[in-house]
């Protein structure tokens, strides 16, 4: 068999924890923050862990796991 190859833009974007869960940053934090209050720009700091069903589909993309 063939080895399956990663999607780069997964290798780029999300992290796993150790308990195997995927990390990503999280969205609408670039530009246009002038019309977010600073409850949702303070929430959003940092990463957050995605949903299962959205990970899975990382995981389909990501085949022999990421560091």
């Amino acid at each position: 068999m063939p080895k399956l190859k990663t999607k780069s833009g997964v290798k780029k974007r999300f992290k796993m924890t150790a308990t195997g869960k995927i990390k990503a940053g999280v969205a609408g934090k670039r530009h246009r923050l002038i019309s977010h209050n600073a409850k949702y720009i303070r929430s959003n700091r940092g990463t957050k862990v995605l949903a299962e069903c959205d990970a899975k589909t990382v995981k389909q993309w990501a085949p022999y796991g990421l560091k």
